[in-house]
């Protein structure tokens, strides 16, 4: 038998029928290999029978839950292109990756709230599914796969995510993988990679905190998956949840974003003495920089098994850091692993070894944006490099640090600021929940520092708060960075990944610079 067939759900549903491939964090509800190979095959022999052939798109926005995983193994079992869409978006934006993408059926559930109901108005080219529930415009997955045996379609053929970016700067963008230096394309093939790099296999018990749309969930979930293994998926972030589901599992190796140790290290001591964490071996994190006092924190705290990288969704590169080279190069996100990091100008030249820049790639991943030539063509330099608009630094050592993404990059009376400093130091205030900094017009400076805070506690949305905050921030921060605008929100438009959607932020702001829907303005210019 070939590795390759030991990454198969049939593999591990022979050797272990009876053993958990899914554990649901919230209701307990547990799914084994057998039940997902018996199902998975349902349900391409159900995707056969809607007309699907290999190399075909589907889309699925679905909620965490063990019939994501029934659905996601139908489509990759079936040669499929799958491309995961977030349940957050609205009836509109998953059209348009519908139809971007040409998927020829969308699957999803009624638990995404209004957006189900709307769906059947916007999308007209591909077979709808909905999962557990009648409704119009649907067709149902669950009732349908019943017809169908439990064998598997006699053309089955390992299919490939079809990964759409976050959409955080402008319009979600499908990206097409053609090569990579490791001679596998694909997120869950450069994930099984890093497992056999890392010694992980079918003993691991990983936790999936985040939503598997994202990228990286929905790549680790399944590669634990083809190594064997079990997977604790949260229904949604609960950071003292996430303690007892370590504790009762005895989880292994998990994933993180920053916002999560935020939560984290904000538990009151008494909470976090309850649960027991031993077996927790390996803390993976990325998405976005870490306050280098929270991440000190978490390490002090569950010693040093935190591991850090640095990449995105189109391969463009990846560095990896683990805590003890961390501790001696705090802030970074570690040295590249794949292919070569170029610091670079506005022109896509080089700067020296120190200066902030535009963050370059040379010898990663090979890739297209679909539909999107002008995309493509903007992402690389004139040397062929390519980027995503990320902006960070090279020490002297090769160790790289982030400053922020370009298009979030302010600039204020002529003086460059990044907006990550910023939040990194804002949400480390005891009274503060979360954080987000802008660049907002203004006739003197051109831009100002804009800080979009949510207080702990609303009742704090104060004008001595908000001057306690500024007074706060200048013991840290040069007077430029210090934010000149603060204003009160009881909730910020982050993605259950970790980032922030700042565009939407910037268009509420534009919208209407008086009328808030909570909180107050706060607005000083004096440095």
């Amino acid at each position: 038998m070939s590795v390759q067939d030991e990454l198969t759900v049939a593999y591990h549903a022979k050797r272990n029928p009876e053993k958990a491939a899914v554990i649901m964090g919230g209701s307990g509800e547990i799914l084994n290999y057998l039940a997902l190979e018996n199902g998975s095959n349902q349900g391409a022999h159900l995707l056969r029978d809607c007309g699907l052939e290999v190399g075909d798109a589907i889309a699925i926005c679905v909620a965490n839950s063990t019939k994501f995983f029934y659905v996601a193994w139908a489509a990759l079992r079936s040669g499929l292109r799958i491309v995961p869409v977030s349940t957050k978006l609205t009836a509109k934006e998953i059209a348009y990756i519908v139809n971007d993408c040409a998927a020829k059926v969308l699957v999803t559930a009624p638990n995404i709230g209004d957006t189900f109901c709307n769906l059947p108005n916007e999308i007209k080219g591909a077979v709808l599914f909905s999962l557990g529930q009648a409704a119009p415009g649907y067709r149902v997955w669950d009732t349908e796969v019943d017809r169908f045996p439990v064998t598997p379609i006699d053309d089955e053929e390992e299919g490939l995510e079809f990964l759409y970016t976050s959409g955080t700067t402008g319009l979600p963008k499908g990206i097409v993988y053609h090569s990579s230096p490791t001679g596998k394309i694909g997120a869950r093939a450069a994930v099984l990679d890093a497992l056999d790099r890392l010694n992980l296999g079918a003993e691991s018990v990983y936790l999936c905190p985040a939503p598997l749309y994202h990228s990286a969930p929905f790549a680790y979930s399944l590669a634990f998956i083809q190594k064997g293994a079990t997977v604790v998926v949260m229904e949604s972030f609960d950071a003292e949840k996430a303690l007892h589901l370590i504790d009762r599992y005895k989880v292994t190796i998990s994933q993180w974003v920053p916002t999560h140790f935020v939560r984290l290290v904000n538990l009151p001591e008494e909470v976090r003495s309850k649960y027991d964490i031993s077996s927790l071996q390996l803390a993976l994190h990325s998405a976005a920089s870490c306050p280098v006092s929270v991440k000190k924190e978490m390490i002090d705290w569950w010693g040093p098994i935190l591991y850090e990288h640095y990449g995105s969704s189109e391969q463009t590169t990846l560095t990896f850091i683990d805590s003890k080279d961390w501790l001696a190069h705090p802030g970074s996100v570690g040295k590249c692993i794949l292919g070569k990091i170029h610091i670079c100008d506005d022109n896509g030249e080089e700067l020296p070894v120190g200066s902030v820049g535009q963050i370059y790639s040379e010898g990663s991943a090979s890739y297209t944006y679909h539909n999107s030539p002008e995309s493509t063509l903007k992402s690389k330099n004139q040397h062929g490099w390519t980027t995503v608009g990320d902006m960070g630094r090279l020490d002297e050592d090769g160790y790289l640090y982030l400053s922020d993404r370009k298009d979030f990059m302010i600039i204020t009376g002529g003086v460059n600021v990044y907006p990550q400093e910023i939040e990194n130091l804002l949400v480390t205030h005891p009274r503060i929940l979360d954080a987000a900094v802008i660049g907002t017009p203004d006739q003197d400076f051109g831009e100002i520092v804009t800080a979009f805070i949510h207080p702990q506690d609303m009742n704090d949305a104060t004008p001595e708060f908000a001057e306690e905050i500024r007074d706060w921030c200048r013991d840290h921060l040069s007077s430029v960075k210090v934010p000149k605008r603060i204003e009160f929100r009881d909730s910020l438009p982050r993605l259950p990944t970790g980032k922030m959607v700042k565009g939407k932020l910037k268009k509420e702001y534009l919208r209407d610079q008086t009328s808030q829907v909570s909180g107050r303005i706060v607005d000083t210019k004096e440095s």
